[in-house]
């Protein structure tokens, strides 16, 4: 079966009962209480869909679309490892089932495989296993943290599953097991019950799998008849049960956690010499979000939130936690409040009026752009700090162009190709790709270099995170500001404020006499972490906060 190249330790950690109840911040939480032991660690999303990658789902169907430095459009569970590590992850770090036949199928044509008959067992799960001692090699992580998506009793994940088994087979003492199931309390009943979880775990045993540990996941703590009830079926030790109530913040789940000595019994578990726990700057930081009094309200007008009833935020989940970060670092509490674009097209900018600032993040195709702009248009006359992503600053140069230009039919080439002022053009080197229907990994991915233009706000703003005046920013689109229009619409009071470092790419725009109006083509909310919150979003959330 092959040999790893260091004794590094595994952590799988798989789903039961339903899906949606926190492997992934689990993982991370895990994550960050034994980075506090001083281990490297690291951390791997597995994803059962037959998709290469994220980048071309709908984000209401799987959430937000987070983009590696390396430039890969994978699940948001790596943001999440990125924020609670404060660390890169990279691509290595993530696969899918579909990128991992996609590899499996192109070795056997490269005959990489010397003849051999492939199929699916062994040959999938082998690939899976060799992926991960790749990031193992790339991280140099003492553990890696490798969470299954999917819920167990799926047909979707068993390989994955599979391919764990194996590593634990013939790595026994270097791999262990948790399982983040869900213990529901019906209201008919007003009991806690175990009966799903006990179920779940069974369902994993069918393929040849026992948790290490049980993360019972449920509005309130779990209480020691459960333990017992789970420890005694399951055949898993009572104090291994550790209680997941919901919480107030994500980032209070670490400290949950070390209050059953996670940490600990997890290092005893894989026979690693327990160090002393030092969660201090994490802890402070969780402990002033409560001491904060005052509060402001952002509105984030948008179109990936909306699903029937129900607002989704995870569509936008990197935004919503780099705002949180900005108002630790503010002291204030940020609220934020949903606006569908549809519902500015139908009323217009005024009911935008209550909000202390307003933010128009990524986004695709001609759908709300118009209810984007009059958001824009209110945000600019009424001098409301003003935040846009990506799209929201393409959405903001059309604004001005038509506006303050004069340049009425002015558009992006991606909304109308036909119109006669495309101030927002396609990327020359994108044409032919859009031609031959490759949209897959195409993009503009990944970590780019920005020129900081002196005296703007965009300077002011990094100038106390930043002594270069050239940043790296993560970006994920395929048009960008058109130069035919940068004279013009900067006499007319558009500042350019970041270029690419040779000048002839528009990457931040801003309108210097306003308290904040600052659009970027990268998304600067990738790697704003808890610890060490984004300039710009810190900016933001300060002028929001006057």
């Amino acid at each position: 079966m092959g040999k790893k190249q260091k004794a590094t330790k595994f952590i799988f950690v798989v789903g039961g009962v339903m899906s949606g109840v926190g492997k992934g911040i689990t993982s991370a939480s895990i994550g960050r209480i034994l980075e506090g032991r001083d281990y490297n660690v690291s951390a791997i999303k597995m994803d059962p869909y037959i998709n290469v990658d994220a980048g071309t789902m709908n984000p209401l169907e799987h959430g937000e679309v987070f983009v590696t430095e390396d430039g890969d459009e994978t699940d948001q569970d790596i943001g999440n490892y990125e924020r609670f590590l404060n660390k890169n992850i990279y691509s290595i770090n993530y696969m899918t089932t579909g990128r991992v036949y996609q590899s499996v199928i192109q070795k056997e044509r490269n005959l990489e495989y010397r003849g051999e008959c492939v199929e699916v067992v062994p040959h999938i799960p082998m690939e899976i296993r060799d992926r991960i001692y790749k990031a193992v090699d790339k991280s140099g992580a003492d553990i890696m943290i490798i969470e299954i998506g999917g819920t167990i009793g799926e047909y979707q994940n068993i390989l994955f599953l599979e391919a764990a088994r194996m590593m634990k087979l013939y790595d026994p003492e270097n791999v262990i097991f948790v399982m983040v199931s869900y213990l529901p309390i019906p209201n008919m009943v007003g009991e806690m019950k175990t009966k799903p979880t006990q179920h779940a775990i069974r369902t994993l045993n069918e393929s040849g799998i026992q948790p290490n540990f049980v993360i019972a996941r449920s509005e309130a703590e779990v209480d020691d008849p459960r333990r017992k009830k789970i420890a005694i079926n399951c055949n898993i030790d009572k104090g291994n049960v550790i209680s997941a109530p919901d919480v107030d913040s994500i980032y209070d789940v670490p400290i949950n956690f070390e209050k059953d000595n996670l940490g600990d019994r997890i290092l005893e578990k894989l026979s690693l010499r327990k160090r002393k726990h030092n969660l201090v700057k994490w802890r402070e930081m969780v402990n002033s979000i409560n001491d904060f009094k005052k509060e402001i309200h952002i509105a984030v007008v948008g179109k990936y939130f909306a699903s029937g009833d129900f607002n989704l935020g995870d569509s936008y989940i990197s935004v919503i936690e780099a705002v949180k970060h900005a108002g630790v670092t503010n002291r204030v509490k940020p609220y934020i409040h949903w606006i569908n674009v549809e519902e500015v097209e139908k009323k217009g900018g005024r009911i935008l009026k209550s909000y202390d600032g307003i933010i128009v993040p990524q986004g695709w195709g001609s759908r709300g752009c118009q209810g984007k702009m009059r958001a824009i248009k209110y945000c600019r006359e009424h001098k409301v700090p003003y935040f846009g992503l990506c799209y929201g600053m393409q959405m903001a140069v059309i604004e001005f162009a038509r506006n303050v230009c004069g340049l009425e039919e002015a558009n992006s080439a991606e909304v109308d190709p036909d119109t006669p002022h495309s101030v927002i053009h396609i990327m020359p080197d994108q044409k032919e790709i859009i031609a031959n229907c490759q949209y897959g990994g195409t993009i503009r991915l990944g970590g780019w270099p920005c020129q900081i233009i002196k005296g703007t706000h965009l300077e002011k703003a990094y100038k106390e995170d930043k002594k270069e005046n050239v940043v790296s920013e993560r970006h994920r689109h395929r048009y960008e500001f058109n130069n035919e229009y940068r004279q013009n619409l900067q006499e007319k009071g558009l500042t350019i404020a970041g270029t690419s470092p040779d000048g002839k790419i528009v990457e931040a725009i801003e309108i210097t006499d306003h308290p904040f109006f600052i659009g970027t083509q990268f998304h600067p909310e990738y790697i704003s972490r808890p610890l060490h919150p984004h300039p710009l979003f810190v900016e933001f959330v300060k002028i929001c906060s006057k």
